[in-house]
């Protein structure tokens, strides 16, 4: 899972990241609003960590950025204004969440969690395809009740497969999703993750859900 953090105060930036790395998640960093703009244009995130209060910018027209392209990024708006107009505005403009600095990383991690449970699994903690489940909070993958070991790339990749699934998705999105950036013509790395997870999800006793589209990529039929 990929996380965009907008955050002009440096330490908090540097904490906010290493912990939610801890937490398995891909931190992308931006300390201005200029910085922001150019990320999230060339790049999707599960979740956005939005201050408002930016130093060439207000955080606020990041929001309606993505609402006019459309965008399905969830957003928790930061800052360190209490004020009800900016939170109602935010959440007017497309935010999921509000949190007023200061605040605790572990209310973060969890908010963070529920929108993306909302946003691309319905809500639940458990998503289930047939004989496989993927339990998002204890991050465990099982067929038939039995536990499948991943490697965390395999675990990304199988969770974005179902967040995108029955849609044909390119290697360079995959690319970018797992590693952060384009890298290139280097799709071996991928189609060697790709391999791995089918395998392991085949040997366990699950049908062959990853389909090699020719020319397009790859897509999950769950």
């Amino acid at each position: 899972m990929k996380i965009l953090i907008i955050e002009d105060e440096v330490s908090l930036l540097d904490s906010m990241a290493e912990y939610l790395s801890a937490q398995d998640y891909q931190c992308v960093k931006a300390k201005t609003f200029r910085e922001a703009l150019d990320v999230f244009e060339r790049f999707e995130f599960d979740c956005i960590l939005l201050d408002i209060g930016l130093p060439d910018g207000n955080g606020l027209k990041i929001l309606e950025y993505l609402k006019m392209d459309k965008r399905k990024d969830g957003v928790v708006i930061i800052s360190a204004k209490n004020s009800l107009d900016d939170k109602v505005h935010g959440l007017e403009l497309g935010a999921d969440d509000y949190l007023t600095k200061p605040f605790h990383l572990s209310e973060l991690n969890a908010r963070i969690a529920a929108i993306i449970r909302r946003k691309s699994f319905d809500g639940s903690d458990v998503i289930t395809i047939d004989n496989l489940s993927v339990n998002t909070k204890d991050k465990l993958v099982c067929v038939d009740g039995e536990p499948v070991e991943l490697t965390r790339k395999e675990y990304e990749l199988l969770l974005y497969f179902i967040s995108n699934k029955k849609r044909v998705i390119s290697k360079d999105a995959i690319a970018e999703h797992l590693c952060g950036k384009e890298i290139g013509n280097a799709y071996d790395i991928i189609y060697t993750h790709i391999k791995n997870l089918r395998k392991k999800l085949i040997h366990a006793g699950c049908d062959d859900l990853i389909k090699s589209i020719y020319g397009m990529g790859y897509k999950f039929s769950g």
